[in-house]
């Protein structure tokens, strides 16, 4: 069981790369709102049933409802509308540099606000290391500058700045309530389904069940394991390596993302590619490596 942390850090950060294609699909087919309501409706449905049947919920968690809320603003509600959104607007691969922002908003923040939140040099060679990767791997390089959409640049940083918020708000404000994670992660997305109801426009939503494959991937692929599932694994994380070690996991969706490109969709590969999945990887060794006594 001492692997299990690192089995779920590394099974987090697939689950999370392999997000891009369900959103980019659904949001051919409704808005980005939208595609948000139906991420968190299918992903809180069986979380619930299971928070039921595992007896963790209880009338008394609900006196920290403010702290749900604002978890529900920051890791759900406007971390997916800014990413769906900006992954609409943007080349794929300038979304996926951004999106590799949040472990550097997430680090800024823990040493503002969290006392206890320390990293040596080899953190800060690790976070360099793994955002040098996410730049290259993105293939940024290539894109003129004035043919991409400003918004669309704004959406994704204020979707990274977000949920890089969060990690470090759940570190000092969430696991100190002892909560089970089952019980967090049912409050959290049932919170912000409740927000969702009254500022989404459902003119049109169910033209996603038009396309079975894309309706597929949001029930399951965005739902169940990108946001039930995936949310049950962020707070163990934090719980386990504290909020700057547990951001470092989403350095690994853009390799996943690559991976799926080039192993389902038949996308070419070159050695960039490689060299670049290699420092993400070798930055996300050197921020969760234990300090020598």
């Amino acid at each position: 069981m001492r692997f299990l942390p690192v089995i779920a850090f590394f099974a987090l950060g697939i689950i999370w790369g392999s997000n891009f294609i369900y959103m980019k699909l659904a949001a051919h087919l409704i808005s980005p709102m939208q595609v948000v309501f139906f991420r968190i409706l299918f992903g809180f449905i069986p979380v619930l049933l299971y928070a039921y049947y595992s007896k963790v919920l209880s009338l008394s968690h609900l006196k920290h409802f403010r702290h749900f809320i604002i978890m529900a603003l920051l890791a759900a509600v406007i971390y997916y509308f800014g990413f769906v959104k900006g992954s609409f607007l943007l080349p794929s691969g300038v979304a996926g540099v951004l999106s590799g922002a949040i472990p550097l908003f997430s680090f800024l923040l823990s040493i503002i606000f969290l006392k206890d939140e320390k990293t040596d040099k080899f953190g800060f060679l690790g976070l360099l290391l793994g955002f040098l990767g996410v730049v290259t791997i993105s293939g940024i390089f290539t894109w003129h500058v004035e043919s991409l959409s400003i918004k669309g640049i704004v959406y994704m940083l204020s979707g990274s700045l977000s949920v890089g918020a969060s990690f470090v708000y759940a570190k000092k404000y969430i696991m100190p309530l002892r909560i089970p994670v089952v019980a967090l992660t049912t409050y959290q997305l049932g919170f912000a389904l409740l927000i969702l109801l009254f500022i989404t426009d459902f003119d049109g939503i169910n033209r996603v069940w038009s396309d079975a494959n894309t309706a597929v991937g949001l029930v399951l692929g965005l739902g169940l394991l990108g946001t039930g599932l995936a949310y049950i694994i962020y707070y163990y994380l934090i719980e386990k390596f504290g909020s700057i070690k547990a951001a470092s996991v989403t350095y690994l969706p853009p390799v996943v993302a690559l991976f799926i490109g080039v192993v389902i969709v038949g996308e070419d590969i070159n050695w960039v590619d490689y060299i670049s999945a290699g420092l993400i990887f070798l930055g996300v060794y050197f921020i969760n490596r234990k300090k020598s006594r």
